[in-house]
């Protein structure tokens, strides 16, 4: 079991950058592999990074490639999200998320989520 609470949205301006923080619970935190999503209104939720469980691997949407950064630190069981050069159409609810095994992009194949930190990019 994870618990996983994200933290660091807010409203900017775009070209603005954030930074999301998820905090989770639990000993085998590192075991997990974990991903980021977001949604927007209307929209399905869709892949934007994830990470293997040492860090050691990543893979983006290629909307975010060169723009986000995901990051994690096992000793303290967070998981990070660096996002520059927001544009509007970056606003949306960001969600964390944590399976074990080997990263993943598709959402079906995590099993714990966290509820989401709202991020609004204005023009």
């Amino acid at each position: 079991q994870v618990d996983l609470v994200e933290s660091g949205g807010g409203l900017v301006q775009a070209g603005g950058s954030l930074k999301l923080s998820c905090a989770a619970s639990g000993r085998t935190f590192s075991s997990y592999a974990m991903g980021w999503f977001r949604q927007a209104p209307g929209k399905e939720r869709e892949f934007v990074a994830t990470i293997n469980w040492s860090g050691g691997s990543t893979y983006y949407a290629d909307s975010v490639k060169g723009r986000f950064t995901i990051s994690r630190d096992n000793a303290n069981n967070m998981v990070y999200l660096q996002v520059n050069s927001l544009k509007p159409e970056d606003t949306a609810v960001y969600y964390c998320a944590a399976r074990l095994g080997y990263r993943d992009s598709y959402y079906g194949a995590y099993d714990y989520w966290g509820q989401g930190t709202q991020v609004t990019v204005s023009s």
